[in-house]
């Protein structure tokens, strides 16, 4: 015989369950409380819930439902505890429902993440990203975070130090400190089998800006926090595997790209040669790095800007122009105006510069006030003569004067 069916619940407008609403509010303590004051309002013995912004959609509410009509049993996995938990959470799946309660059972299954392979690990905490506002608050995030560092600091030589940190919910609230100097024993399994102390940064990059800012923000590294080497370089790392240039990329990754730039200008020359800081540039340009940070790292590249090569300097242009030819002049500037510059120096970027303007003669987008500014940039120190900067305006009015012909 067919079961009876007197509840209907629409989720995020999107698809109706047909329930019966003992079986439901059986488990769900948030839902039986609305069918309560349904019940109060009305007569009618049919009940129609809209339940928006749910966590996971459709699939996962369809989860919670083959949870309650399986009078609480059901296959909990790395793969779906995340979901399960926060459904959980948002329906009030307590003790204070059902002594079989959905949320007990996917705590006591979070219990032994710490027993988790690392794959796991990153794949669980990746199938947060369609609910994080959930994951987040209800305070799962934190967990697979933690549990994330500490196999890290498990298995490398650099330290973790991480403050603590507390939820929204007094469940799950927690604190955590914890450092590590050297690899685990050789008895403890290790989470991959790559080598190296940068073994994590390529399986870190699957996951969302969100998480990895969360990541940062736990290790007390953000912003101008970020006083680590090894997170400059994953965080660069992790820049140059995302996509560059769209309104999504500027706004999502633009904390990150600073975050790095930052921890870029602690160490300056030491740890980045001059090309190396160009390619960081390049690098950072396809975010939307914030104005102090970008005038910060040209500066630092400008004080080295002897250091470069023509292929350095020719950096993409924006507004139509082939090269950027308004950064040379700005990274000039710079230079021309650090201490400590001698004549040698000088005129070993006289050079450099001359070379640069015969490359960037071709581009047709060039006007000549602009040509001329790159060539007076410069102090007359610069050039022992002025041959270098003589050919290249004979090579750049030549291009000019093909191009007009050609119209």
């Amino acid at each position: 015989m067919p079961q009876f069916i007197n509840l209907q619940i629409i989720i995020n407008d999107q698809h109706a369950f047909f329930l019966h609403e003992n079986i439901i509010s059986a488990f769900s303590g948030r839902l039986k409380k609305i069918i309560r004051k349904q019940k109060r309002k009305t007569q009618i013995e049919n009940y129609v819930i809209e339940l928006n912004d749910f966590p996971g959609g459709p699939d996962g509410f369809e989860q919670v439902a083959r949870f309650c009509y399986s009078y609480g049993g059901v296959e909990i996995t790395v793969s779906n505890v995340p979901l399960l938990y926060c459904c959980a959470f948002f329906l009030g799946m307590t003790e204070k429902t059902s002594t079989n309660n959905l949320l007990r059972q996917t705590e006591k299954f979070l219990e032994g993440m710490f027993d988790w392979s690392w794959t796991d690990l990153i794949m669980s905490l990746r199938s947060c990203e369609p609910f994080f506002s959930y994951a987040d608050s209800y305070g799962l995030i934190q967990k697979f975070i933690f549990a994330l560092l500490a196999k890290i600091a498990q298995n490398s030589d650099m330290n973790f130090i991480t403050s603590s940190s507390s939820s929204s919910s007094p469940e799950t609230s927690f604190g955590f400190r914890f450092s590590s100097t050297s690899k685990a024993s050789p008895e403890s399994a290790s989470p991959c089998t790559k080598s190296g102390k940068d073994w994590w940064f390529d399986d870190l990059t699957i996951l969302s800006p969100k998480i990895i800012e969360k990541i940062i923000r736990n290790l007390g590294a953000y912003g101008n926090q970020n006083n680590s080497f090894t997170l400059t370089r994953f965080l660069l790392h992790y820049l140059k595997s995302r996509p560059q240039g769209s309104p999504t990329s500027k706004s999502e990754y633009g904390g990150l790209a600073d975050t790095a730039v930052h921890g870029v200008i602690l160490v300056g020359k030491t740890k980045f040669s001059c090309r190396k800081l160009f390619w960081v540039l390049r690098l950072v340009s396809g975010f939307s790095l914030s104005k102090d940070y970008r005038a910060g790292l040209e500066r630092l590249i400008g004080e080295n800007l002897d250091e470069a090569t023509v292929d350095d300097l020719l950096v993409s242009g924006h507004n139509k122009g082939v090269y950027d030819v308004n950064l040379v002049i700005r990274l000039i500037t710079v230079f021309v105006n650090s201490e400590g510059v001698n004549s040698e120096k000088m005129k070993k970027l006289g050079r450099l510069i001359d070379n640069y303007l015969r490359e960037i003669s071709p581009d047709q987008n060039l006007n000549t006030s602009k040509f001329l500014a790159v060539a007076e940039s410069l102090p007359h120190s610069a050039r022992d003569c002025f041959d270098g900067v003589y050919r290249a305006i004979d090579f750049y009015l030549q291009i000019k004067a093909l191009q007009m012909s050609q119209l």
